[in-house]
């Protein structure tokens, strides 16, 4: 039987269905494409798209690309489309790893192209204009920090150190009727900060400056730089989508501050009068001409402090101009998306007179895993119990990925190595993963853990005391002690694949041989001896624990999986541990020989 092969030597791993793709093949009569250069290439555009989007690859998206490189298989389109099916389910059957690793092995190239798609601007480019270095980062604390959120904690902080500079953390609050501040929000983002080792050194809540807001909205009245708009919302729109004036904008400055001290007083119903700034009503951009500034909200603020004392508050393009004026911010990184922001502050700098920070804007980071989670259907999914709270593992809070195990250095590094640039990426959770692997590889335990565990009874087994060591790397950790008697409990998946008769071995124990399988349990023979013996018969080496161990739930982005671990494991509460052949868990409680663990990743 013929296998399609790389222009390597290597063999495609076509042996299953082999014979299906040569027939398909044989449809295909070409001069200039042999059927291993399509096999080959098929399999780049397939592997390319599964390593792109992290994902199973699209059996479309590979068959438009294929045929944009070679047009002339459009002839054969039903035959390349049978063919490209079978090869995207081949590579679907395997992982994320495996992906990447055969790419970089058939189509390096490719690979570079997704690198430069993805990070196009490696590390954090050097700032212009480095003297007395302020940024801040400006979150809304509507919720909990999210990885979105670390990427402005970490970035805006990284800067702040290496030019000796001040990092300041300022909570946008000014918005409590739409984006709805959440009282805990506060103390959580810090903690959080604490966490990635980027202490603020400035903490300002906007909620406590009203009243200098509205000084300052009053001095732009004074400057004709500002008018209060009566207009209904679709009114002004016409309006501005015309480049006109609306009637209120030319009324005079005594009017102006005497109708503003009218909505200070409540005198106006919400949505019946705003505070407007003057820009340019023939500003190609209609988004940016004669934009609202104040605007009237009867919904109390969740701070206790601040309850019913406002009902004019400032919008954020207001409130963040005035804040990094006075906060002396030299730096603001923004997404691409907020290029309009600078657009209106800068009217606001240029009526004071100010000289407006340096500015940089990145483009989104998609985490593939996540999708379109935002803060608010977050906290109305939690409401709705869809999610056990903020900390639930298939959130992409920074509370539910400090519970999973997965370490600040390993985030910190993530985003200073994606840098600072405009082009939108998409990533997978397991590019995260690899750096946090590389943080706890040499600092966790290791553990058996047996998920749905069957038991295994050892016929003339001598009670001894198996020592599995801590960790592999460091023999002055030392070892775990297990005492055995005859009978251990095996995962459900090793019972299942071990058949009678076969010999094996219990890893770090003895060797055994299969005598007898019941959906109830396996009945083996004590063999003994070294692992030599297991080796030489290609004898599989599973994993197991003695029956009185810990009852383990570990919880999962898709749920919970329960088993028994070894004892050891109720002594390690806070610390990610290696679960042998498993991967990393937290050990986050025990109570009552029960543990809860959260799983990191594999």
């Amino acid at each position: 039987m013929r296998e399609a092969v790389y222009s390597s030597g290597k063999s495609c791993g076509y042996k299953r269905g082999s014979k299906q793709i040569l027939k398909m093949l044989k449809v295909i009569d070409m001069d200039d494409l042999d059927e291993r250069q399509i096999l080959l290439q098929i399999r780049k555009y397939a592997l390319f798209n599964a390593v792109k989007h992290g994902m199973a690859p699209k059996a479309g998206a590979v068959i438009g690309r294929l045929i944009g490189s070679h047009p002339e298989l459009r002839l054969h389109v039903k035959t390349v489309s049978k063919l490209v099916g079978t090869v995207v389910d081949e590579i679907s059957r395997t992982d994320k790893a495996s992906w990447e690793r055969e790419l970089s092995e058939i189509a390096p190239d490719f690979l570079d192209e997704l690198s430069e798609k993805r990070t196009p601007d490696k590390g954090l480019p050097p700032l212009e204009c480095t003297d007395h270095v302020v940024m801040r980062f400006a979150p809304n604390p509507n919720g909990p920090a999210t990885l979105g959120s670390a990427r402005g904690i970490v970035v805006n902080s990284e800067y702040a150190k290496r030019y000796h500079g001040r990092f300041i953390i300022r909570f946008d609050d000014t918005d409590p009727k739409t984006k709805r501040p959440l009282s805990d929000a506060y103390n959580w983002y810090l903690e959080d900060c604490r966490w990635l080792g980027a202490e603020p050194d400035e903490v300002i809540i906007a909620s406590d400056h009203i009243e200098m807001y509205y000084d300052y909205a009053r001095q732009l009245i004074e400057k004709n730089a500002a008018y209060i708009c009566f207009c209904e919302k679709d009114e002004f729109k016409k309006y501005k989508d015309s480049a006109v004036a609306c009637p209120h904008r030319e009324q005079d400055v005594s009017t102006t501050l005497k109708n503003w001290q009218d909505m200070l007083d409540g005198k106006y119903a919400p949505g019946k009068a705003v505070l407007r700034i003057k820009t340019d009503m023939s500003y190609k951009d209609p988004a940016i001409r004669d934009w609202v500034a104040f605007r009237i909200v009867d919904v109390p603020h969740p701070r206790p402090e601040i309850g019913t004392r406002y009902k004019v508050w400032p919008l954020l393009d207001f409130e963040s101009a005035i804040e990094d004026h006075l906060l002396g911010i030299t730096h603001i990184i923004r997404g691409k998306d907020l290029i309009d922001s600078e657009h209106r502050q800068r009217y606001i700098y240029k009526y004071f007179n100010w000289n407006y920070p340096e500015t940089l804007h990145w483009g989104r980071v998609k985490i593939h895993e996540f999708g379109k989670l935002s803060t608010s259907s977050m906290g109305k999914a939690i409401k709705e119990g869809k999610y056990t709270g903020w900390d639930d593992p298939r959130l992409p809070t920074i509370q539910a990925i400090r519970r999973r195990g997965i370490q600040p250095k390993a985030i910190c590094k993530f985003f200073i190595e994606l840098g600072v640039g405009e082009t939108d990426i998409g990533l997978s959770m397991e590019n995260l993963y690899a750096e946090n692997r590389k943080v706890v590889d040499q600092t966790s335990k290791r553990f058996f853990f047996t998920p749905e565990p069957v038991k295994l009874v050892i016929q003339d087994a001598p009670a001894t005391v198996a020592k599995p060591m801590l960790h592999p790397s460091h023999i002055n950790w030392g070892n775990r002690l297990i005492s055995v008697a005859g009978n251990v409990l095996i995962s459900k998946s090793d019972a299942e694949k071990i058949k009678e008769n076969e010999l094996l071995r219990l890893k770090d124990l003895y060797n055994i041989k299969i005598l007898k399988k019941t959906d109830e349990a396996v009945t083996a023979e004590y063999v003994g001896g070294g692992i030599e013996i297991v080796r030489k018969s290609r004898g599989k080496i599973i994993h197991w624990v003695v029956p009185d161990g810990p009852n383990i739930t570990i919880l999962n982005v898709t749920g919970e999986e329960k088993g028994i671990g070894e004892r050891g494991i109720s002594d390690c509460v806070g610390e990610v541990v290696q679960f042998e052949r498993y991967g990393f868990v937290r050990i986050d409680s025990v109570k009552d020989n029960r543990v809860t663990a959260y799983f990191a990743h594999k």
